[in-house]
């Protein structure tokens, strides 16, 4: 069994994508400008282009999906706080931004109201509102 989330190790790095893909797209598309800078010639540079190409299709894949995320955990906020919090709160959700609703979706149910005025009031960031999370709920779905 995994040990419990918390703060200190919430942070989610996808193997394929971290630790193969881009690094290997990486090194790929220094080897390719090396070529092209030593033997230069219309196909070297091309080559050199269409391993940038490739890396930045890797990257820009990983943003499409985080975007993704963002949005659906700001939709599940959102639900989750017009059911969970006081009136005087509720009328402010749309106040909190994306960042500040991602470090709250990690609060507990019983702590949300808290840390939701906290985050309004002192303009915290999705960081800081983490940092002060004292019953942490788990996201064991994200990208």
């Amino acid at each position: 069994m995994s040990r419990p989330q918390t703060f200190a190790n919430h942070r989610r790095f996808e193997p394929l994508q971290h630790f193969f893909l881009v690094p290997v797209l990486l090194v790929t598309w220094f080897a390719t400008l090396r070529q092209a800078w030593n033997y230069p010639s219309l196909h070297s540079v091309w080559v050199a282009l269409l391993g940038l190409v490739i890396l930045g299709v890797a990257i820009q894949v990983r943003m499409y999906a985080l975007k993704v995320q963002d949005r659906l955990i700001r939709l599940e906020e959102t639900l989750r706080m017009e059911r969970l919090l006081p009136q005087e709160l509720k009328a402010r959700i749309s106040e909190l931004t994306v960042k500040q609703m991602v470090g709250l979706r990690f609060a507990a149910d019983a702590e949300l109201s808290e840390r939701v005025r906290e985050a309004l009031d002192q303009h915290l960031d999705g960081e800081a509102i983490k940092k002060r999370i004292h019953n942490w709920r788990p996201d064991h779905f994200r990208v």
